[in-house]
C-alpha cells in the first residue's frame, strides 16, 4: 500500500513538472470580464483605445463582445457636453485558455469632436458589463492639454490588458470613473506603477498541466490517468482553502461525539453534491447566456453559510438539552450520550454546505472537455475533483474524532462543555459565510 501510495505522488509530481502546453487559466479568474480605456485629449478631439478582455466563462457565454457595446458603456463629457464617438477601428481576436477553451478580447480604437479653449471640466465614465467582476483600469493623458486634479495614470499598469499579476492576492484596480480639469497646455496625468508578479506555486502548476491535459491533442489512458491524479490533488487542495467547512465539520463531529463512519457519510454528501452542483452550473452557463456565473456562485455560498448556521442551531439546541436532561437524571449519564450525537439531516446538511458552492476550475474543466467532445471524461475529472474535496473534509473530521476519543478522559470537563460550546462555533462560522456571500451577491 505504501508503495502504491508513493507511486501515485511520484506520477502526480512528475505531471506537475512537465512541461505545459498553450492553456493557462486566466489571472484574475474564469469568471472576469476586464476592462481598459485609455483617454488622449487634443485641443479639437479625444482619442480613446477601449480594451474588452473576456476569460473562459464569459466567452463560452457571449463571445461577441462588440465596440458597439463599448462605445455605448463609454461616456466621457467635456464643458457638459457628451462626446459622439466614431469607431475608426475594431480588432476582436481569441487566445488558448484553460481547460482547452478560449479567451477573447476586442480592441476599440474610438475617436469624438471636442474642442478644448479653456479650462473646461473633464468626466469619464466606463461602464461595460458593470455587473460583472474583473480589472477596471482608466488611463488618460494630453496632447497639447494639460490635465488639472487628474486621478488616472498616464500609462496602463496592465500594458492595455496584456500582463496582469501573477499574485492572486494582488486587488485588481476599480476604476470606473473620474473628474478632472482640462486646459490648453503641456503636462501629464501620474505614470501608473508597474505590476507586480510572483512565480506560480506548487497548486498553480497542478492547475496548469490539468489544463493542458484536458486541451490536449491526444487522450492516451496515461494522459486520462494523469488529469484524473491531478483533479484528486487539486480537488484535496481546493477543500484545503479556508470557508469549505473543515473546521465546521470536525468541531461538530468533535464536539457531538461523531463517529469515524459520521465523516465518511459526510465526505460522500460532499462529493455528491459538488459533483452535481459542477454539471448543473456548467449546463446553465452553457445554455443562458445572461447568467453572471460568479452571481450564482455567491448566492450558493449564501445558501451553503446558512446551512452550516441551521446545522450549528439544531446541535447547538440538541446539546442544551441534553444537559438539561443530565441535570435531571445525573444517574442515567451514559443512557443519553447517544441523544446529541449527530443526525442524519445534520450530516447531510454539513456534506451539501461542503460540496454545494463549485469550483470555478472544475467548471472550466468540464466546460472544457464538453467543447472538445470529451463530455464523459470531463464528468470524471469534476468526480475526480469531489473525491479530493470529500477526502481532505474527512480526514480532518477522522483526525478530531481520533483526537477527541484519545484525550477524552482527560478533557472531562471539557467534555462536558464542548457539544454546545462548539456548536455555537459552527453557528458563528455559518453567519460569517453568510454575510460575506450577501456582500458578494448585494
Amino acid at each position: 500500500m505504501r508503495r502504491l501510495i508513493v507511486l501515485v505522488m511520484t506520477v502526480t509530481v512528475a505531471a506537475v513538472l512537465w512541461p505545459a502546453g498553450p492553456a493557462a487559466a486566466h489571472p484574475l479568474g474564469n469568471f472576469s470580464v476586464n476592462r481598459y480605456a485609455g483617454l488622449t485629449l487634443h485641443q479639437d478631439r479625444i482619442d480613446a483605445l477601449a480594451v474588452v478582455d473576456l476569460a473562459e466563462l464569459p466567452t463560452v457565454q457571449d463571445p461577441a463582445a462588440t465596440c458597439g457595446e463599448v462605445v455605448a458603456a463609454l461616456t466621457v463629457t467635456v464643458d457638459g457636453a457628451p462626446a459622439a464617438w466614431t469607431v475608426e477601428s475594431e480588432s476582436p481576436s481569441s487566445a488558448p485558455g484553460a481547460g482547452g477553451l478560449r479567451t477573447s478580447r476586442v480592441e476599440c480604437r474610438l475617436s469624438a469632436v471636442a474642442v478644448i479653449r479653456g479650462s473646461v471640466p473633464v468626466t469619464v465614465d466606463f461602464r461595460f458589463r458593470d455587473d460583472r467582476i474583473g480589472w477596471r483600469e482608466l488611463v488618460a493623458t494630453g496632447s497639447g492639454v494639460a490635465l488639472t486634479g487628474s486621478p488616472l495614470p498616464a500609462t496602463s499598469v496592465s500594458d492595455e490588458l496584456r500582463r496582469y499579476p501573477a499574485d492572486p492576492l494582488a486587488s485588481p484596480p476599480d476604476v470606473r470613473s473620474a473628474s478632472f480639469t482640462a486646459a490648453p497646455g503641456s503636462g501629464a496625468a501620474p505614470a501608473a506603477a508597474p505590476v507586480a508578479s510572483s512565480s506560480p506555486g506548487l497548486l498553480a502548476a497542478a492547475a496548469h498541466r490539468l489544463d493542458g491535459l484536458v486541451g490536449g491533442d491526444r487522450l492516451t489512458p496515461l494522459v486520462g490517468l494523469l488529469a484524473v491524479l491531478l483533479a484528486l490533488l487539486l480537488g484535496a487542495a481546493h477543500a484545503a482553502l479556508p470557508g469549505h467547512g473543515k473546521t465546521v465539520m470536525a468541531a461538530y463531529l468533535a464536539g457531538s461525539r461523531g463517529r469515524p463512519r459520521d465523516a465518511l457519510l459526510v465526505g460522500a454528501t460532499v462529493t455528491a453534491t459538488h459533483t452535481a452542483a459542477v454539471l448543473v452550473l456548467g449546463l446553465v452557463l452553457t445554455l443562458a447566456a445572461g447568467v453572471a456565473g460568479e452571481l450564482v456562485l455567491g448566492w450558493l455560498g449564501l445558501v451553503s453559510g446558512v446551512l452550516v448556521a441551521a446545522v450549528g442551531l439544531g446541535a447547538l439546541r440538541a446539546a442544551l438539552r441534553h444537559r438539561h436532561q443530565h441535570k435531571h437524571h445525573h444517574e442515567h449519564h451514559h443512557d443519553h450520550d447517544h441523544e446529541h450525537g449527530p443526525g442524519k439531516w445534520g450530516l447531510a446538511g454539513l456534506g451539501v454546505a461542503g460540496g454545494l458552492v463549485p469550483s470555478p476550475s472544475a467548471l472550466v474543466v468540464l466546460l472544457g472537455a464538453v467543447a472538445l467532445g470529451r463530455t464523459v471524461f470531463g464528468v470524471l475529472l469534476v468526480l475526480a475533483y469531489g473525491l479530493g474535496m470529500a477526502a481532505t473534509l474527512t480526514a480532518a473530521g477522522l483526525v478530531l474524532v481520533r483526537v477527541r476519543d484519545r484525550f477524552s478522559g482527560r478533557l472531562v470537563r471539557w467534555s462536558a462543555v464542548a457539544p454546545p460550546v462548539t456548536a455555537a462555533l459552527i453557528v458563528v462560522v455559518g453567519l460569517g459565510l453568510s454575510g460575506r456571500a450577501l456582500v458578494a451577491v448585494v
